[in-house]
């Protein structure tokens, strides 16, 4: 599978602008997928610098070691939740970084892939959505299992579902007669759920729905703002941190992070030494940047992406 066909980079320019590779040193792409933002990193590093990926996904690994093959670099590619970088780096022997990329958004080979189960448009696919497949909770497990209450937070909280608990009480009702196997399954059950008048518009009626079970799943937002926090204390002076989001949720931590890490000092003016130690970071972006006219002609998808980045001072 080429490196096109498992994942398309959103808004390369905008992330080489902003991570500055051509500076060298040793950067690191937390969800590496196909290579693709990598193999763009790579080609601004010499010979005497470091990129380290990492990703989840075994076949992510797989794909972006032939996409890198040959760059510059020295390149260490690793399988592993890119929550747990900073213990990664350490085992590497990297104390510090001068750059790092997260892009959270799910990959193209994912979402199309019919038997990972990520997407509502085909209604045979099974309800997986495991972005590693040796974890142990599916989609299936959590409809099945789950009791009506929790069920209905999850779409309410990490799907932003505004018909939340009716559609839990449908889950429920549904399951009672038969088992949650396929998204066609949940799809049809959803829609049941959803009064007509509002399924007529605002995309698929299941997507809310999707977005949260697959969340819970992977256990997407547990440890992000601790993971962004240490990241930043990872990074030497003029250290680039640029992360990508796809949704709302995302977003709202990254922004908090970086907007609480940015803050101007308030001390009194004659203090002799600073006591809050002044802001930590510098925010690059201020509002998020998103994907320019020809990129969304080119790529829809790139419609929902949301950058932001910070220098470490």
């Amino acid at each position: 599978m080429a490196e096109k066909e498992f994942h398309r980079p959103i808004m390369v320019c905008e992330v080489l602008r902003y991570l500055r590779p051509e500076r060298g040193g040793t950067y690191v792409d937390g969800t590496v997928g196909g290579g693709g933002h990598a193999r763009h990193i790579a080609r601004h590093l010499s010979e005497d610098d470091f990129l380290l990926g990492i990703d989840l996904d075994p076949r992510a690994v797989e794909v972006a070691t032939e996409a890198l093959s040959g760059v510059p670099p020295r390149v260490q590619l690793v399988r592993d939740n890119f929550k747990h970088m900073p213990e990664i780096l350490h085992r590497a022997g990297i104390q510090t970084i001068d750059g790092c990329l997260l892009d959270l958004g799910v990959s193209w080979h994912q979402l199309d892939c019919s038997s990972r189960g990520f997407t509502y448009r085909d209604c045979d696919a099974p309800l997986d959505m495991r972005m590693d497949a040796g974890g142990e909770l599916t989609a299936a497990d959590i409809l099945n299992e789950y009791d009506r209450d929790e069920l209905a937070r999850i779409l309410r909280e990490y799907g932003e579902e505004r018909w939340a608990d009716r559609i839990a009480d449908f889950v429920v009702q549904r399951r009672g007669e038969e088992p949650f196997a396929t998204a066609g399954d949940l799809i049809r059950t959803v829609k049941s759920a959803i009064p007509a008048a509002v399924r007529r518009g605002g995309g698929h009626p299941a997507r809310r729905t999707f977005q949260a079970l697959r969340i819970e799943v992977n256990g997407e937002l547990e440890g992000l703002q601790d993971l962004l926090e240490r990241v930043i204390g990872l990074m030497r002076t003029g250290g680039r941190f640029v992360v990508l989001t796809f949704h709302s949720l995302e977003d709202r931590i990254v922004k908090r992070v970086f907007r609480d890490m940015a803050r101007p000092c308030r001390c009194p003016v004659d203090l002799p030494v600073c006591a809050c130690g002044g802001p930590v970071v510098q925010d690059l972006t201020r509002k998020p940047l998103t994907a320019g006219a020809k990129e969304l002609e080119d790529n829809p998808r790139a419609s929902a992406a949301k950058l932001r980045a910070i220098e470490h001072l």
